[in-house]
C-alpha cells in the first residue's frame, strides 16, 4: 500500500508489546521525522533500532523490559532527548557509550533493574538531571564527583545495590526530595548528610541494617519528611527523635523488633497510613486513638490480644483498613465496628471465638477476612429479604406455588405455606431504625402537603400586594406554553455548546447531529443538512443565541427532518427564547449570510450517510474463525482459509456473507458448539437482516459446498486426516487500544490504558477515534461525536500501522461505526452484548476471574428456569386397539421394503429370515416405498368424469445403527447407497438414521411388534471365557404402547426376571460336529399379559426353528433345577411386579439453551438417553433418582437439586400414597431400582474414538 504522506505529523506513538524481534522493527518509523514521544516497552528488542537515528526532535524515549545490552549508536545523535527510560534489559556498563550524557536537554534518566556494577562513566556531564534512578543493580560505590555535578536532582533511587556508604558530597543535594537507598549493606555509615537535604520529602531506608546505635539522631530536622520507610531493620523500639516529626503522613516500621509504643504516638495528627506488621508488639496505647487522620493500620504478625487493642479505636473516624492477621485475637473491640469509614477488616489467623454484632452494620464494609479462625461462631445475622433461593441458586424460586404458577397450571390449596420465624436481630434493628417505612411515607406526604399549601399562600399574599389589579388574561407567549419532552440532551450536544461567543456548526448524520471542524464553516454539501448556532453577548452581558438549520436541495427526508428536529432540541437545551429558522440552499436569508466571514460554497454529493436503509450490493469477505472460550464469551481468532487451519478439538465458523458454516470438530467442547452457534445468529439478526442462511457441519459429515468454500477438494477432503495443530497453551495476542489525537498540525497515537489487561466497552468515548490492534484484526472505531479530521487522521494511521507490522495474509483494516459494530467487534470486550448472558458452565472463581461480580449479578436479577415439564401429567401408554390400528394403516401403505447390512465395507441384501433381528454390532438399511392414495374428497362434481388419478410414491430410507456400532458404517452409506437412491428417486428421497432403542412408531410397526435386538456382531457367536457357546437370555417388554415392543438379549442373570414379563433362554449343548443344539425355555411370568405370552412362543419358535432345538414352554414356578436354574447362575430372588412402569418418567436438565431448563423425553426411553453432560431426573413411583453425567457442571447440579425436590412435592399433593425419597446416583454407580427402568440395560455406550 502506497505512503499515506500522515508519518511525518505523528508527534507520539506508543508501541507497547507489539513483537519487534527478528528485524521485524517498521522502517516506516525513519519517516516519523517529527516525532516527541515514543515508547517502545516488551517489543522484544535487543538492539537500538538504527531507524531511531532520524527522529532528531525526540524528547521522551522509553525502551522498558526489553533485551537491550548495548546502547551505542543511534541514542548520542538525539540532541532533543529529554526523559529516557531504559529500565528492565540487560545493559552492562561497557554497553554504555559516555556521549549518551552529554546531551543538554536530557533531564530523566533510569537505567534500573540491569546489570550496572558501577555507576555509568561520564554520568556526572548530565548537569540538568532532575530524575535518576540506578536500582536494582550491583554497584558498590558512587563516584565523589557524581553529586558535586548533579546538584539540580530532585529524585534519586539507589535501591538494591551494593552501596556500603555514601560521599560526604551528598550533602549538595539541597533539592532532593525523593531518596531511596533501600536493602543496601549501610550498617558501617551514620547517614550524617540527611540533616542537609532540607528539602527531602520522601525517605526510603529499608533494610539498610538500621539499629539504635547507626540511627541518625538528627532526623527530625527534616521538616518537609513526610514518608519514612524503615522496615526489615533491627529496631527495637521506635526511636524517640521520629515523635519530634508530627508532619509524617506514611510511615513503615514492619519487619522489625519493637516491642512497645509509646504514648508520643499521639503527636503524628497528620499520620495517614501506619505499618507496624510483624514486630512483637503485644498492645497498643490509648493514644493511638488520637490519630485523628489515621486510615490505616496495618498490626499483622505480631502478638496481640483483646486487650491489647484500645476500647475507645472507635474514635478513628477516617479508619478505612485495620489489618490485624496472625495475633492472638480471641475477641476484637465493639468500638472497631464503629468506625465508620471501614472498607477492609483483616482478622485472619487469630484465634477468634465470636465478633460482636454491630459487625453486620459496617455498612462499607468492602472485604472482611476471617480465615482459619477455626472455633469462630458468627453472631447471627440480621434476616434480609432475599430472591427465590437465594444467590446460592442464582435468585430462583424454587417455591411449589410459584413454580406451579409459572407453568400455567391449579395451585392446590393443599400446599404448604411457609411461616417466618421471629428474628429478634431485625426486631433491634427495626427499633433502631424507628418507626415503619409506611409511617415515614405518610408522614412526609402531609409534611409536603402542608408545606405547599404554606408556600402557596404566600405566593397568593405577594402578589396581593404587589399587583391591586386583577389577573391579566393575555395568552402566555408561544415558548412559554411549549413543554420541554422527557429527553436526554447530553446524548446529542456537550456541555460547551452554546457556552462561548462564537459559530458551531452539526451536520446530521444517521439521524444525529455531528459537530464539524471550523475549518469546514461555510462549506455546505448539497446533499446533506445543517444546523447552525451563533452565541453572542446582549447588551446586559448575558448569553444570547441565534439557530438556523440548513437544507441541501438534494438532502433526503430523514436528513431534512432531523435538522428540524434536532434545532429545536438545540433551543430546549439552551433554554433559549429565539426561534429555529429555516434556511435553504441558494435562498439564504441575509442575517444567515452575514454569520460567514466568506461566501458559501456548495459541493456536490452528500457526506454524510443517511439512516434509511439503502439497496447495495454488499461485498462480503470470506474469513475463518477458530473458537475459543473466553470467560463467559468467546474469543474468534482468524485463521487461514484452508483445509489446514482446522483441527479437531476446536469449533470454526465459516463466514461467506449469506452463507455461515459453523465446522464442530469431532473433539470439540459442547459449550464452545452452542456458543458459535448463537454468534452465528446474532450476525445474522444484528449484520445480514435475517438474510443469511446458518449450516452446522459435523466432522466427517461435511457438505460439498463446506469444502469447496475452504477450497478444498470435496472428493478427497473427506478422506484425509485432520491434524491437531494448535497449540495446547495457545494465548491469543492481547489486543492494543490506540487512542487517535489531533492537534495543530500534528497527530498522536497514545495506547489506553487497560485495567488488569481486560477490554470493556466503557474505554470507548464517543468524542474519540480509537484504533483496535489484534494483530490479524485492526479495527478503526469511529465514536459518534468525533470530528471529521480525526477520522480523516485515523484511516491513514491505521494504513500506516497495519503495514508498519508483518501480518498474516488474512489479516483485515475494518472501520467501525459506533452503534453498528459487528460482533466479532464486540468478542474482543468484555460483557459487550456477550453471546450468553449467563454461562452455567462456569464457577464461581472462573467467573471471579473474567472481572465480573457475580454476587452484585445475582442479587439484580432473577436467573430464567423453565420447570414447566415437571408438572406435566405423564404421557398414557397407547391401547392396544390404538396400537393394532396404527400398525395396520402403515403397514397398507406400505408398497415394498427392501433391507440391506453392512458387510465388510459394502452393504448387501438382508436375508429374509433375518428380517426383525439386529444385532447391537451392525447397521442396516430399509428402503421403503410408501403408497399415499390421492385425496379426491375435495373435488367438485365437474370432475367425476375425469380419471382417477395415480398414487403418490414416497420414499423413506431408514438407516438404523446398533448401540456397539461405529460412524463407518453411516460413512459408507452416505458415499454409496444414499447417492444411488438419489440417482433413483431425486429430491423426494427422505433419509431418516435412527438409533438402537430411539426407533420411531411409523418404522416399528411394519416388524409387527416382533424387533428382536441381539448382542454382537452377526457371523460372531458369543462364547464364554472357556471356549464353551455362551447361553443367550432374551427380555420381552414394551414401554408406552404395543407399537414400542421389543425383544432385547440382556445378561443370563435370575435376577433379571420379574413375574410381569416374558423372558426366552436358550442352553446350547456340546456336540462334535458344533451343531447348533440345544433347549429353548420360554419363561411367561404369573402377572405376564396373555398378548405378550402368546407373542413370546410365536418369536421362540422362529428363532429357534431347528430341529436339534427342543422348546418347552414354561410357567412361573414349574423351572428345572437344570437346565433353567443352572444356566441362569442359580437361583436368585426377583422382582415380582413391574408397578413402577406405570409410574416411571425420565427428565433431562439442561443448560443448552442458556438458561435452564427441565424437560421430559418420552415413555419410550432407554439407556442411551442419558446424557453424559446433563443431569437427569428418573421417578420409578417409589424413589426419585438424581442422576448424574460426568460432565455436567457445578450450577446444573445445584439447579437440578432443587428442581427435584420441587417434584417430589408435587407428587406429594397430587399421589399422596406414594410418598417418594430422593437419591443420588452417579454414572456407572446405578443400583438395580434404577437399572430396571431401562428395557436390556447393559454397559454404557463408550463414545467413539
Amino acid at each position: 500500500m502506497a505512503n499515506t504522506g500522515v508519518l511525518p505529523f505523528v508527534r507520539g506513538v506508543d508501541f507497547t508489546k507489539n513483537d519487534f524481534s527478528d528485524e521485524r522493527f517498521p522502517p516506516s518509523l525513519r519517516l516519523m521525522s517529527r516525532l516527541q514521544w515514543l515508547k517502545l516497552d516488551r517489543t522484544s528488542l535487543n538492539e537500538v533500532p538504527e531507524e531511531m537515528g532520524n527522529l532528531h526532535k525526540l524528547e521522551h524515549l522509553s525502551m522498558k523490559h526489553n533485551d537491550l545490552e548495548k546502547l551505542f549508536g543511534e541514542l548520542t545523535e538525539l540532541a532533543c532527548l529529554r526523559s529516557l527510560n531504559l529500565s528492565y534489559n540487560q545493559i552492562k556498563n561497557s554497553g554504555i557509550p559516555p556521549e549518551l550524557f552529554r546531551l543538554d536537554e536530557l533531564t530523566t534518566l533510569d537505567l534500573s533493574h540491569n546489570r550496572l556494577k558501577e555507576v555509568p562513566e561520564g554520568l556526572e556531564r548530565a548537569k540538568n538531571l532532575l530524575v535518576l534512578n540506578l536500582s536494582h543493580n550491583q554497584i558498590e560505590s558512587i563516584p565523589t564527583q557524581l553529586f558535586i555535578h548533579l546538584t539540580d536532582l530532585l529524585f534519586l533511587d539507589l535501591s538494591h545495590n551494593k552501596l556500603e556508604t555514601l560521599p560526604p558530597q551528598t550533602r549538595r543535594l539541597a533539592n532532593l526530595q525523593t531518596l531511596i537507598l533501600a536493602d543496601n549493606p549501610l550498617e558501617l555509615f551514620q547517614l550524617r548528610q540527611l540533616p542537609s537535604l532540607q528539602s527531602l520529602e520522601v525517605l526510603n531506608m529499608r533494610n539498610t541494617q538500621r539499629t539504635l546505635q547507626n540511627f541518625p539522631t538528627s532526623l527530625d530536622s527534616l521538616s518537609n519528611l513526610v514518608e519514612l520507610d524503615l522496615s526489615q531493620n533491627s529496631l527495637p523500639k521506635i526511636p524517640d527523635c521520629l515523635y519530634n516529626m508530627p508532619n509524617l503522613k506514611r510511615l513503615n516500621l514492619s519487619d522489625n523488633e519493637i516491642v512497645e509504643l509509646s504514648s508520643g504516638i499521639e503527636f503524628w495528627q497528620k499520620m495517614e497510613i501506619l505499618n507496624l506488621s510483624r514486630n512483637k508488639l503485644k498492645s497498643l496505647p490509648a493514644s493511638v486513638c488520637k490519630m485523628a487522620s489515621l486510615r490505616r493500620l496495618y498490626l499483622n504478625d505480631n502478638e496481640l490480644d483483646f486487650d491489647g487493642i484500645p476500647s475507645g479505636i472507635g474514635k478513628l473516624s477516617s479508619l478505612e483498613v485495620f489489618s490485624a492477621s496472625n495475633n492472638h485475637l480471641e475477641m476484637i473491640p465493639e468500638g472497631l465496628c464503629r468506625c465508620g469509614a471501614l472498607k477492609k477488616l483483616n482478622l485472619s489467623s487469630n484465634k477468634l471465638i465470636t465478633l460482636p454484632e454491630a459487625i453486620h452494620f459496617l455498612s462499607d464494609l468492602d472485604q472482611l477476612d476471617l480465615r482459619n479462625n477455626p472455633e469462630l461462631v458468627m453472631p447471627p445475622k440480621p434476616s434480609e429479604a432475599q430472591k427465590g433461593a437465594g444467590i446460592e441458586f442464582y435468585n430462583i424460586d424454587f417455591s411449589l406455588q410459584t413454580q406451579l404458577r409459572l407453568a400455567g397450571a391449579n395451585i392446590p390449596p393443599t400446599v404448604p405455606t411457609a411461616n417466618t420465624s421471629k428474628d429478634p436481630i431485625a426486631r433491634k434493628i427495626r427499633l433502631r431504625r424507628g418507626p415503619r417505612t409506611e409511617s415515614d411515607q405518610d408522614s412526609a406526604k402531609i409534611l409536603k402537603g402542608m408545606k405547599d399549601i404554606a408556600q402557596d399562600k404566600s405566593a397568593t399574599d405577594a402578589r396581593d400586594e404587589n399587583e391591586n389589579k386583577p389577573e391579566s388574561l393575555k395568552p402566555k407567549r408561544w415558548d412559554e406554553s411549549l413543554e420541554k419532552p422527557p429527553l436526554d440532551y447530553s446524548k446529542f450536544f456537550e456541555k460547551d455548546d452554546g457556552q462561548i461567543p462564537g459559530l458551531t456548526i452539526w451536520e446530521i448524520e444517521n439521524f444525529l447531529p455531528n459537530k464539524i471542524d471550523e475549518v469546514a464553516h461555510g462549506k455546505f454539501y448539497e446533499g446533506d443538512c445543517y444546523i447552525i448556532l451563533k452565541t453572542s453577548f446582549d447588551d446586559l452581558g448575558q448569553l444570547s443565541w441565534e439557530i438556523y438549520f440548513w437544507i441541501g436541495n438534494h438532502a433526503t427526508l430523514d436528513k431534512r427532518a432531523c435538522a428540524a428536529i434536532h434545532a429545536v432540541n438545540l433551543r430546549n437545551y439552551l433554554g433559549a427564547r429565539c426561534r429555529t429558522i429555516r434556511e435553504e440552499q441558494a435562498d439564504e436569508s441575509e442575517e444567515f449570510l452575514a454569520l460567514f466571514d466568506t461566501e458559501l460554497t456548495y459541493i456536490e454529493g452528500g457526506r454524510t450517510a443517511t439512516g434509511f436503509y439503502t439497496i447495495d450490493d454488499m461485498v462480503y469477505t470470506t474469513r475463518l474463525y477458530r473458537v475459543h472460550a473466553a470467560g463467559s464469551s468467546i474469543h474468534m481468532e482468524p485463521v487461514a482459509n484452508e483445509f489446514a487451519s482446522l483441527d479437531p478439538r476446536y469449533v470454526f465458523v465459516l463466514d461467506i456473507g449469506l452463507k455461515i458454516f459453523i465446522w464442530d470438530g469431532r473433539s470439540s467442547k459442547n459449550t464452545l458448539k452452542s456458543k458459535a452457534r448463537l454468534l452465528a445468529e446474532k450476525i445474522n439478526k444484528n449484520e445480514r437482516k435475517n438474510k443469511a442462511e446458518i449450516f452446522t457441519e459435523m466432522q466427517g459429515e461435511e457438505s460439498k459446498e463446506f469444502w469447496e468454500t475452504l477450497g478444498a477438494d470435496p472428493e478427497t477432503a473427506p478422506k484425509q486426516k485432520i491434524l491437531q495443530h494448535v497449540e495446547e497453551n495457545f494465548c491469543p495476542v492481547v489486543p492494543r487500544l490506540y487512542q487517535v489525537q489531533l492537534g495543530m498540525g500534528y497527530l498522536e497515537l497514545p495506547q489506553v490504558e487497560i485495567p488488569e489487561q481486560k477490554l470493556v466497552q466503557a474505554l470507548l468515548n464517543s468524542k474519540n477515534v480509537y484504533i483496535l490492534d489484534c494483530f490479524t484484526d485492526l479495527f478503526v472505531w469511529f465514536g459518534k461525536k468525533s470530528t471529521r479530521l480525526v477520522r480523516a487522521a485515523a484511516v491513514k494511521l491505521s494504513r500506516e500501522l497495519f503495514n508498519m507490522i508483518k501480518r498474516p495474509e488474512y489479516s483485515l483494516v475494518t472501520r467501525v461505526q459506533e452503534g453498528t459494530e459487528s460482533q466479532i467487534f464486540k468478542s474482543k470486550f468484555i460483557g459487550w452484548d456477550e453471546v450468553m448472558a449467563v454461562d452455567f458452565t462456569r464457577t464461581a472463581a472462573s467467573v471471579k476471574k473474567t472481572g465480573a461480580d457475580l454476587t452484585k449479578w445475582a442479587k439484580a436479577q432473577e436467573t430464567r428456569a423453565d420447570l414447566a415439564a415437571l408438572f406435566m401429567p405423564r404421557q398414557q401408554p397407547m391401547t392396544i386397539a390404538e396400537a393394532d390400528q396404527l400398525e395396520e394403516e402403515w403397514n397398507y401403505d406400505l408398497e415394498a421394503m427392501e433391507s440391506f447390512v453392512l458387510e465388510g465395507k459394502k452393504f448387501v441384501r438382508l436375508p429374509e429370515d433375518e428380517l426383525g433381528h439386529f444385532y447391537s454390532g451392525e447397521c442396516y438399511v430399509f428402503l421403503c416405498r410408501y403408497c399415499i392414495p390421492f385425496d379426491d374428497e375435495e373435488e367438485g362434481a365437474e370432475n367425476a368424469s375425469r380419471p382417477p388419478p395415480e398414487d403418490e410414491i414416497q420414499c423413506v430410507v431408514y438407516f438404523w445403527q446398533g448401540r456397539d456400532a461405529g460412524n463407518m458404517g453411516w460413512l459408507t452409506f452416505t458415499f454409496t447407497l444414499q447417492k444411488k437412491f438419489k440417482a433413483m428417486f431425486g429430491e423426494e428421497l427422505e433419509v431418516v438414521r435412527i438409533h438402537q432403542q430411539q426407533e420411531n412408531l411409523k418404522f416399528m410397526a411394519h416388524f409387527k411388534r416382533k424387533f428382536i435386538i441381539r448382542s454382537g456382531r452377526r457371523k460372531e457367536k458369543a462364547k464364554m471365557s472357556d471356549g464353551k457357546a455362551a447361553v443367550e437370555f432374551y427380555h420381552l417388554r414394551s414401554n408406552g404402547g404395543a407399537l414400542c415392543t421389543r425383544i432385547i438379549q440382556i445378561k443370563p442373570d435370575a435376577v433379571a426376571l420379574n413375574s410381569a414379563f416374558c423372558y426366552i433362554l436358550f442352553v446350547p449343548f456340546e456336540s462334535e460336529d458344533n451343531a447348533d443344539s440345544g433347549i429353548v425355555y420360554v419363561w411367561i411370568g404369573s402377572k405376564a399379559i396373555p398378548e405378550e405370552a402368546k407373542l413370546i412362543q410365536e418369536i421362540a419358535e422362529e428363532m429357534f426353528n431347528n430341529p436339534w432345538v427342543s422348546l418347552q414352554i414354561l410357567n412361573e414356578g414349574e423351572e428345572p433345577e437344570n437346565f433353567f436354574w443352572v444356566a441362569l447362575g442359580g437361583r436368585k430372588p426377583y422382582d415380582k411386579d413391574a408397578e413402577f412402569m406405570n409410574y416411571t418418567r425420565l427428565f433431562r436438565c439442561s443448560n443448552e439453551k442458556g438458561y435452564f431448563t427441565v424437560a421430559e423425553k418420552c415413555t419410550d426411553f432407554c439407556q442411551d438417553d442419558l446424557a453424559d453432560d446433563d443431569i437427569m431426573i428418573l421417578d420409578n413411583g417409589e424413589q426419585v433418582f438424581l442422576w448424574l453425567g460426568s460432565k455436567c457442571s457445578e450450577v446444573e447440579i445445584k439447579l437440578a437439586y432443587k428442581s427435584a425436590q420441587v417434584y417430589i412435592q408435587h407428587m406429594k399433593i397430587k399421589q399422596p400414597e406414594r410418598p417418594r425419597k430422593l437419591f443420588l446416583t452417579l454414572k456407572n454407580k446405578e443400583s438395580r431400582r434404577f437399572t430396571k427402568c431401562f428395557h436390556g440395560w447393559s454397559a454404557h455406550k463408550r463414545p467413539p474414538e
